[in-house]
């Protein structure tokens, strides 16, 4: 008797990839999201995507979390500032790329990227078919008045001071509605508080010092909309973290910061004759630079601080560190 050769043919071990889409429904269009979304991953040949919103109790860390257990091969943000942080901060050192589409009123990463801002079937497109680049994180441990502590990440920076306090100050009704311009009576408030900054530091391993400021910046990147540079010299993956320390001497003082923020940075550093003119950045009685991959400080007492342009109440003191390539990021694929 003989047996009929088989006809089955070897099983096709070509896996299909999955992205979750993270997203904000306050902050999109969902329709035109799914549509746009949709299209590109069957033009690139991926999967159904996950769709996972974030709430007011789950800002993304956790929505996250489900994405990276059901093992999915790209999360894609959409949503402002606050989504992308808390997503980055649950992707830190998974290796799944995260694509943005930027939505709100900062796209802090996104400008710092030089990703376009309002060009959502582009921006869709580069998530399914773009590179995969590397940045540093910031991460932060935050020590309360009670004595708690708590972790996050930062992707653009951390503030306390006069940004932390204009951040608390800001309207969200009007922010929503004037975009930026919300700011303008916001930043009135905050200069019109005396208090400075009191506080010990050490910057990695130098001695511990002592100052008195109005701001203390920890940047991992430098760009703010309204084409404000504030930290000419930061970049997204160097293995540090750039620090600026803010003590204007009265109404001129603020006026020579404002200069050379607006100015000096926003404009003649943005180009290389620019750079060429300005000369190497120097500190001066207003300004302070410096670079560093740790920052330990503790206040006189609980001072507002802000990340990544949200409040996170006060803290009394912080210990926060760059984490080289902890996040990677998906961007326009480069040209051959």
């Amino acid at each position: 008797m003989t047996t009929p050769e088989s006809t089955t043919t070897p099983s096709d071990t070509t896996a299909t990839k999955t992205a979750a889409v993270i997203y904000n429904p306050v902050k999109v269009d969902l329709d035109a999201l799914r549509e746009s979304i949709d299209r590109s991953a069957a033009d690139a040949g991926w999967g159904e995507s996950l769709w996972l919103e974030t709430s007011i109790d789950d800002v993304g860390q956790g929505v996250t979390a489900e994405a990276i257990a059901a093992k999915v091969d790209l999360v894609i943000a959409a949503g402002g500032d606050g989504t992308v942080r808390a997503v980055s901060e649950a992707l830190r050192g998974s290796g799944i790329p995260l694509a943005l589409l930027p939505s709100g009123t900062g796209n802090l990463l996104a400008r710092n990227l030089k990703l376009t801002l309002n060009d959502l079937p582009g921006s869709v497109i580069t998530a399914f078919t773009g590179d995969d680049k590397p940045i540093d994180l910031g991460v932060i441990d935050i020590e309360r008045a009670d004595h708690s502590r708590d972790r996050h990440v930062f992707v653009v920076m951390a503030g306390m001071g006069i940004d932390a306090k204009m951040i608390k100050n800001t309207d969200d009704d009007l922010k929503a509605k004037a975009g930026w311009a919300a700011y303008i009576d916001a930043i009135v408030k905050s200069l019109r508080d005396p208090d400075e900054l009191h506080l010990r530091f050490r910057i990695d391993d130098e001695p511990q010092t002592r100052a008195t400021v109005h701001t203390v910046i920890i940047g991992n990147c430098g760009s703010l909309p309204a084409n404000i540079l504030l930290l000419p010299d930061a970049v997204v993956d160097d293995g540090l973290f750039d620090l600026m320390f803010m003590r204007p001497g009265g109404i001129l003082g603020w006026i020579r910061i404002w200069a050379k923020v607006a100015w000096v940075n926003g404009v003649l550093r943005r180009t290389k004759a620019g750079k060429a003119l300005a000369g190497k950045q120097k500190d001066d009685g207003d300004l302070r630079y410096g670079t560093a991959k740790r920052f330990v400080a503790r206040m006189s007492k609980p001072e507002e601080i802000e990340l990544d342009g949200d409040g996170f109440g006060k803290a009394v003191a912080i210990n926060t560190w760059i984490e080289p390539g902890a996040l990677t990021v998906r961007v326009p694929a480069a040209a051959e």
